[in-house]
């Protein structure tokens, strides 16, 4: 059975759980998915709205087990931001809720993103999926429900103008690219912009360029995918389970190690063997190899490597 990667372009009104359903089905057409409980596991790594597009990492097998992690995982998007306009959702599906007849220049634009940049709070849309009294947002905002919602601190690690839209010196839209945390909302982020302006606006295009480690250059289309289902190799189109691990460092174990911590026990920092230089710095999270199979997410606290999540290969 497949353990690692597809990372998936996600076409324009496909949700992230209908993405998921293609995975499986060309799995399934394919003889990959299994039955019962040897039924391989597929899950995503950050939902995108349908009205967006771009990188969402599909997690197969044992790689799911990191799902977590590529949710915690900073994300960098292109978004368009129509000014003129604000609408009851933020983007271009819902109705207008209020208008302006001011248009920035883009040097307004330039000068306020600063403003938006580094630690901000923002308040999250009324339609999204967040739980308000154990309901969705959306659900309770188009009951006609009166909602709050709560400010939340994220952070705008970088932001900047990718292209303009003129008209006669004035924007009617603009194009940045944002590198975001976890939990930031691009729709809060152009609205609030917008009103940095001294005007209005809305998300009229918004497309998820990489999350985590994973880029588009890594990505494949709805085409690409359903060929695996047609008898394509899926090795041509699957990342190993570590790819999604880059941002931490690998230490070999020996088979005595290995076996130790895939039976859930812990090891001594001092049995730790190999190059001083090697174990130099390790501490926290590893990635724990035998050869060139993943062993086990582990962590090295206070002299005793703990498994954090293992590996079943």
């Amino acid at each position: 059975m497949p353990h690692g990667w597809i990372i998936f372009d996600k076409p324009l009104e496909l949700g992230s759980t209908q993405a998921v359903g293609a995975v499986k089905r060309n799995l399934r057409e394919a003889g990959l998915l299994g039955k019962g409980k040897d039924k391989t596991k597929v899950g995503h790594g950050g939902t995108l709205d349908p009205l967006a597009t771009g990188v969402l990492p599909i997690a197969i097998g044992e790689a799911t087990k990191l799902c977590g992690r590529m949710l915690d995982a900073s994300k960098i998007y292109d978004f368009t931001i129509a000014f003129g306009t604000e609408t009851e959702t933020l983007d271009v599906e819902g109705a207008v809720s209020e208008t302006s007849d001011h248009l920035p220049t883009l040097e307004q634009i330039k000068a306020v993103l600063p403003q938006f940049t580094g630690p901000i709070e923002q308040i999250p849309p009324k339609y999204s999926a967040l739980k308000i009294d154990g309901k969705r947002a959306y659900d309770l905002a188009r009951a006609g429900d009166k909602i709050e919602m709560k400010t939340r601190n994220v952070m705008i690690f970088d932001l900047s103008v990718v292209s303009p839209l003129e008209a006669e010196g004035e924007l009617v839209s603009v194009t940045l690219s944002a590198h975001v945390s976890k939990g930031t909302y691009i729709r809060s982020l152009a609205r609030d912009i917008a009103r940095g302006l001294g005007t209005v606006g809305h998300v009229s295009m918004l497309r998820r360029t990489k999350a985590g480690p994973f880029t588009l250059e890594h990505a494949i289309s709805l085409d690409k995918l359903n060929e695996i289902g047609k008898g394509a190799n899926i090795k041509d189109y699957l990342l190993p389970l570590e790819a999604g691990l880059d941002d931490i460092p690998a230490f070999a174990l020996t088979p005595d190690q290995a076996r130790l911590l895939r039976h859930g026990m812990t090891l001594d920092e001092q049995d730790l063997i190999g190059n001083p230089a090697q174990k130099q710095g390790l501490h926290g999270l590893f990635l724990a190899t035998e050869g060139d199979s993943p062993v086990a997410l582990a962590e090295l606290l206070d002299g005793t490597v703990k498994v954090v999540r293992g590996f079943n290969l």
